[in-house]
């Protein structure tokens, strides 16, 4: 099961009521942070959730409602006396951004491992999920998200008992581990079915529509996207400054046959987005405008 919390929905500035966009995860005791923008811990603290287990903090861009939260979080994370290491991922110039937000919190009881983005897309294994980065169209260097959850095949009992495998093998087996009994080399291939589907989930924001977007949130259980303007009349504005409409972001949803879209990273201006969702419905009927806090559990079918 994935714990998705979709923390905060605004863009460019907090307002009184609605944060930043960001997005936590939470998977087999492990936390991931999708964005840090001002007050991100504070709206963290208002879901109750903890930054204890939070160990991989990714980033979209350096743009600042992006990423201004991010000092003010290391500092509760060290006075918490945290000592496990923390691992940041994000686009060229990861280190030499956080280390200058940290001249407020230089010294920390943790390490930080960087993994800065190579190329169009990377992936990453952690934590028992795939992570993978992919470049969008804004206009800084930007990524988004996609995490994806496998799921192995069943158990084949009645395959085990013909082989003559021991009960308590059967565990390891089931996890991916190959055991060895008496001499023999068993491995899960051989009583595990066919894989089954797993979780997907795929979050952009701060983009125009794009191809890789397209094509790495396909088949996506949840696709959390920025949707900047509610207003159709806006979408000279929206391609001036590389960011979305509600409409844009339906389309893509659509095209990539996701079960459930999100929309998320409003600009000020906009205070009501579901005044729109009627239309965007028309296009994408899974559609659903992101609120503070929004959640949701990802399960295996």
């Amino acid at each position: 099961m994935l714990d998705v919390c979709l923390l905060g929905c605004g863009g460019m500035m907090p307002l009184p009521y609605r944060w930043l966009t960001a997005l936590m995860t939470r998977f087999n005791g492990s936390s991931l942070l999708i964005d840090c923008g001002e007050g991100t811990q504070i709206a963290i603290k208002e879901k109750g959730w903890s930054t204890k287990p939070l160990d991989v903090i990714c980033f979209t861009h350096y743009h600042g409602d992006h990423i201004s939260g991010l000092p003010g979080l290391l500092l509760t994370m060290g006075n918490a006396d945290r000592t496990e290491p923390l691992t940041m991922i994000g686009p060229k110039g990861l280190e030499r951004v956080v280390n200058a937000l940290r001249v407020i919190a230089p010294e920390l009881p943790f390490p930080i491992i960087f993994k800065e983005i190579d190329g169009a897309e990377q992936t990453f294994e952690m934590n028992g999920y795939r992570l993978k980065a992919f470049r969008v169209n804004h206009n800084v260097l930007c990524y988004g998200y996609t995490l994806e959850i496998d799921r192995t095949g069943k158990f084949q009992v009645e395959k085990a008992k013909e082989l003559g495998i021991p009960v308590q093998n059967w565990n390891a087996l089931q996890k991916g581990n190959a055991v060895e009994v008496e001499g023999k080399i068993f491995t899960p291939e051989m009583v595990l079915g066919d894989a089954r589907k797993g979780i997907k989930l795929t979050y952009t924001t701060d983009t125009r529509p794009t191809d890789s977007i397209r094509e790495n949130a396909a088949g996506s259980d949840l696709f959390i996207c920025e949707g900047m303007y509610g207003e159709k009349e806006k979408i000279k504005k929206a391609r001036e400054y590389k960011h979305m409409t509600f409409y844009e972001a339906a389309e893509l949803a659509k095209e990539a046959e996701v079960k459930e879209m999100w929309l998320t990273h409003y600009s000020p201006s906009l205070t009501k987005a579901e005044e729109y969702m009627d239309e965007v419905r028309k296009i994408f009927p899974q559609a659903k405008a992101g609120k503070d806090r929004m959640s949701i559990e990802l399960d295996f079918e």
